[in-house]
């Protein structure tokens, strides 16, 4: 279903050219505090949001403090993968992409980000509609391969997002 579209010897190379707005550092300093407390606070979130998807970040607005704390923490420390994956969604402004996002960067474990651009370097299509399964099989292949080559997650998404930068023409 899944098969990289580069050689795995370039993915740190590929990761290496990565270039994305500062404000990507500020999320990931914030690991280390969000995984001690637990959950993400509703300005958090909404700081994520702006970065990966600022048309859909005002809808933000609408959860309250509570329900964004309530739902970031039990998704972080559910052990159910279709539960930690689909709960983040019930928050408004947060989309399957987005979820992802939320794992990826404040999660123990390592999950990559849904993106048009990983998929395409992956060689899949965007699904009309994510689901679990075509999350979970994805993540799943991302793991293993940033395994297999030893490398993290982030460096592995770096690349694919860098690789289709370079080589997928726009729509």
């Amino acid at each position: 279903m899944f098969e990289l579209k580069f050689s795995p010897s370039q993915i740190t190379e590929f990761a290496n050219k990565y270039s994305y707005p500062k404000t990507e550092d500020e999320l990931i300093e914030s690991k280390e505090h969000i995984c001690k407390v637990g959950y993400l606070t509703k300005s958090q979130l909404k700081k994520l949001c702006v970065w990966k998807a600022a048309r859909s970040a005002g809808h933000v607005k609408k959860n309250s403090q509570e329900f964004v704390k309530k739902i970031t923490a039990f998704s972080f420390s559910t052990s159910d993968e279709r539960a930690r994956i689909e709960s983040l969604t019930l928050l408004d402004g947060v989309s399957w992409p987005t979820a992802s996002v939320i794992l990826h960067l404040y999660h123990k474990n390592e999950y990559p980000i849904l993106d048009f651009r990983a998929l395409w370097s992956v060689g899949s299509e965007v699904p009309t509609q994510y689901n679990f399964k075509f999350w979970y099989d994805y993540s799943e292949f991302c793991r293993e391969t940033a395994n297999k080559n030893k490398v993290s997650m982030r460096v592995f998404d770096r690349a694919l997002w860098q690789f289709s930068k370079e080589n997928q023409e726009s729509t």
